[in-house]
């Protein structure tokens, strides 16, 4: 495992490995994930359940019947379908609840996502709305197709994989518009339960639909006055008190949940308001009745009933709400959208709230999301009723929060900046970004349709260092992409200045998504427009990027020599971070080339410049570097203390890809050393880092951690245990397109079948190593295959194939300069020749040194 380098910032990568766990089967391919013993909660999306419901107690049951074990194909998919606030959600979410409390019900959970199939700005197609299944599911964002129909296929094998693992989930499609938008997102295994709610019937679904009605009038009384207690209190008796009112208060309001719950959030607005007053209101409504016997103007006689209650600054809050182009927004957004005071716009959310027109986000406190149609509603209502300038004004204060947030949160991430008061350390503006990284997202990709395409280029700037450490690459490039298209139209110069930047960047995404041919495309246009416009530094911290590209694209020889360049090319007076990211690239390259004393000075002149600079990060990424040039220069001590600093620094810097590294790395430095604390440590060391790397969701950095499990196992002994992490780092890299990950493992399992009795598939298995390093060209690896190859063919009494393996291996380790192993490999290349002229029945194991794979 290593770590590495761009201009941006320092970014931790590997080359090599395994993922290990439930097999499931994608449209085209094997996939190999490790999936949750349960989908995390905070990833379901699954709503809290209202303390006020009542009235749906038949329904309940019939759909809780559904979801257990063994239905009816017919009775595990549900249609919950009726007028729009009829309350298909609320059931919907209180059946999920109910299942989840029992614990052999779901002991999957629940996997619930919003479709919003009536906003057409907002709506989730099929295609995104897989992704955010699977991503949902632990699957990482490299194993998401993106053809639809292998998206869905993937997606019903990974919960047929969690059925077959004894964790049942339950699936809710929430607010679809039609069966088009369904259909892909039901699992392929019948009895899989689904929950869909939808305006529309969907009778063509084959699934079992409840055509869920209003509430009967005495449950819409109960829902009022249960309304009411909850909001003002126990002592609230106006329901008991006007009996006569409350009926015919449900009666006007269709006795549709949602109008009954706004009317209730009014009533308890004013507690001294009775009953018979709010009924004479709706009387009043000449409109009201007609858009009741409609879905969706039904929803906005309660909507425009309520509005009108509202007091003028409530009102004028609430249109504005429809100008966020994010889901959800928090508090201190809401004030700068209004151009007040967070604990002033909080007093104007709560009423709000209460009356239904928004909604508390998920936990903690403080975010407010609203349904779609409210939305829409509101965003009517802004159109009409708020003139354009007042709109654009909103609009302006929204992004200059979402910039000035993302610009003081990337100060404190980025080592090389100020860090900006606006927040107080480097925790709470990592907590910020996290809690409104998909607000940005969707701000910066709206503000080119708003008119303000500098805002997508600058929050796609200040985004950068936040997506590397958290390893959101897929978003990373998203945003470049759509960057570079707007300035690519603009015929502002100072747009079009941020071009060459803009590919640099969608290089290192690129990069780090592992497409090396669009990334070194992308570094290259970026280059030629650097030198175009004579900017020496441009162009040398993109030579750095390029050289790490080429030396992940296995062409060390090149990295060197563009990383040289780069190194030349740097003007004197320039952050001497940049050189030392070429610096550290340039110790991978060479590392590669088995020039280790020159890697080892070149990672300690990063370490040098990160000490200097007080880049604690980047200093961690050379540490834990050079700990590996260390330790394939048999100085193990040394290895291990520069993984331990490697490891410190990743933590006080919150870097957890860092850590995984380091942990990693040190694990294989310890059990190479034979460290006083025993293997167990070691192996400790790497189930931690796995653990760390899992979450991160990169299949190919814990495949390396993989790896190194299995030698460690192998040299503690234990080669048995190591057959299942090392076989499933094969079939991933395999799968992955990943030779050397692939060629390094099947040297180890080689081993580790050879030490089990498995001789013949140990010779299948190095020679397999051997062709794919042949293929790679790294000689110093297949010398090392080819003796274990050896090794392994003595055991077969394939002598003469040995005596040739041998021999070949010694020819490239004296190539190499491995003098030590040149050595070995000689003494048993002629020890194998005696064998053969003395016609030995067989030999003792252990009689050559076995060698592990990178």
């Amino acid at each position: 495992m290593t770590g590495s380098d761009d201009r941006r910032g320092i970014h931790n990568t590997i080359s090599g490995g395994v993922y290990f766990s439930a097999v499931v089967q994608g449209a085209h391919a094997n996939v190999t994930l490790q999936l949750p013993a349960t989908v995390p909660a905070a990833l379901t999306g699954l709503p809290a359940p209202s303390p006020a419901f009542t009235g749906r107690e038949a329904e309940e049951e019939s759909l809780l019947a559904g979801v257990r074990p063994d239905p009816s194909p017919a009775a595990a998919r549900q249609v919950i379908s009726g007028l729009p606030g009829v309350g298909k959600t609320e059931l919907a979410v209180q059946v999920a609840h109910r299942a989840l409390g029992d614990a052999d019900l779901l002991p999957g959970g629940v996997l619930f996502i919003d479709l919003f199939g009536y906003d057409d700005r907002r709506r989730v197609g099929p295609h995104r709305a897989l992704g955010s299944l699977l991503r949902a599911l632990a699957v990482p964002h490299e194993h998401v197709p993106e053809d639809i129909g292998e998206r869905a296929g993937l997606y019903r094998s990974v919960l047929a994989a969690y059925a077959a693992g004894g964790r049942r989930i339950l699936v809710v499609l929430d607010n679809a518009m039609d069966s088009a938008q369904v259909r892909p997102l039901l699992p392929g295994d019948p009895a899989i339960p689904v929950l869909i709610t939808s305006r529309h019937t969907l009778s063509d679904l084959g699934a079992r639909v409840l055509d869920l009605s209003v509430l009967g009038r005495q449950a819409a009384v109960e829902l009022v006055g249960a309304n009411l207690r909850n909001i003002v209190g126990p002592a609230d008796t106006r329901v008991a008190d006007e009996p006569a009112a409350a009926a015919e208060l449900a009666d006007l309001c269709g006795r549709l949940p949602l109008a009954l719950s706004v009317v209730s959030a009014l009533l308890a607005d004013i507690p001294t308001r009775p009953l018979h007053s709010m009924a004479a209101a709706l009387g009043d409504a000449r409109r009201r009745l007609e858009r009741l016997s409609r879905e969706d103007l039904a929803v906005r006689a309660a909507f425009d009933l309520s509005y009108l209650h509202l007091a003028p600054d409530q009102a004028r809050l609430f249109r504005l709400l429809a100008l966020n182009p994010g889901p959800d927004l928090a508090t201190e957004t809401v004030a700068a959208l209004a151009g007040t005071e967070p604990w002033d716009a909080e007093d104007l959310l709560l009423p709000l709230a209460r009356g239904h027109f928004i909604e508390p986000g998920p936990p903690p406190y403080g975010r407010w999301r609203m349904h779609d149609l409210m939305r829409l509603y509101a965003d009517e209502l802004c159109r009409s009723q708020d003139e354009p300038g007042e709109r654009e004004a909103a609009t302006d204060r929204l992004y200059l929060h979402y910039l000035a947030g993302a610009h003081a949160a990337d100060t404190h991430v980025d080592a090389g900046l100020a860090p900006d008061a606006l927040f107080p350390d480097r925790d709470e503006a990592l907590a910020w970004l996290d809690a409104e990284r998909h607000n940005l997202r969707a701000a910066a990709l709206a503000a080119p349709g708003l008119a303000r395409p500098e805002a997508l280029v600058q929050l796609h700037s200040s985004l950068l260092e936040f997506h590397s450490l958290r390893r959101h690459f897929d978003e990373y490039a998203e945003l470049a992409v759509a960057a570079l298209g707007t300035v690519r139209a603009s015929q502002d110069p100072v747009l079009r200045a941020t071009e060459s930047s803009i590919l640099n960047n969608l290089g290192t995404a690129r990069r780090e998504l592992r497409l090396f041919d669009d990334a070194s495309a992308s570094y290259q246009e970026a280059l030629a427009l650097h030198e175009r416009d004579g900017d020496p530094f441009a162009a040398a911290a993109t030579l750095t990027n390029l050289g790490l590209t080429y030396q992940q694209m296995n062409r060390p020889e090149e990295a060197v020599d563009l990383l040289r360049q780069a190194l030349d090319r740097y003007p004197p007076d320039s952050d001497p971070r940049a050189r030392g990211m070429a610096y550290n690239n340039l110790g991978k390259a060479l590392h590669d080339l088995r020039r280790l004393p020159e890697a080892s000075e070149a990672f300690a002149e990063d370490i040098a410049i990160c000490r200097a600079a007080g880049d604690r990060r980047g200093e961690g990424t050379a540490l834990n570097n050079l700990g590996m040039v260390l330790r394939d220069m048999g100085q193990y001590g040394a290895a291990a203390e520069a993984h331990e600093d490697a490891l410190a620094a990743a933590e006080e810097t919150g870097d957890l890809y860092g850590a995984g590294l380091a942990l990693a790395n040190s694990g294989l430095a310890l059990a190479m050393g034979r460290d006083e604390r025993g293997p167990q440590e070691a192996v400790d060391r790497l189930m931690r880092a796995l653990e760390i790397l899992d979450s991160l969701g990169d299949e190919h950095m814990a495949a390396q951690a993989r790896s190194h499990l299995g030698l460690v196992l192998i040299q503690a002994g234990r080669a048995a245990e190591a057959l299942d992490p090392l076989e499933s780092v094969v079939e991933a890299s395999t799968r992955t397109g990943d030779p050397h990950t692939a060629a390094m493992a099947l040297t180890n399992l080689g081993t580790a079948l050879e030490l089990t009795g498995l001789h013949e598939d140990a010779v299948r298995a190095q020679t397999r190593s051997v062709s794919l390093y042949r293929q790679l060209g790294e000689r110093h690896h297949e010398a090392k295959a080819l003796l274990n190859l050896g090794l392994a063919l003595r055991h077969t009494g394939g002598l003469a194939a040995a005596q040739d393996a041998f021999h070949s291996s010694a020819t490239a380790f004296r190539e190499t300069g491995d003098e030590y192993l040149h050595t070995q490999a000689l003494r048993l290349h002629e020890e194998t020749g005696r064998w053969r002229t003395r016609q030995l029945p067989g030999w003792l194991r252990g009689s050559g040194p076995r060698t592990p794979g990178p």
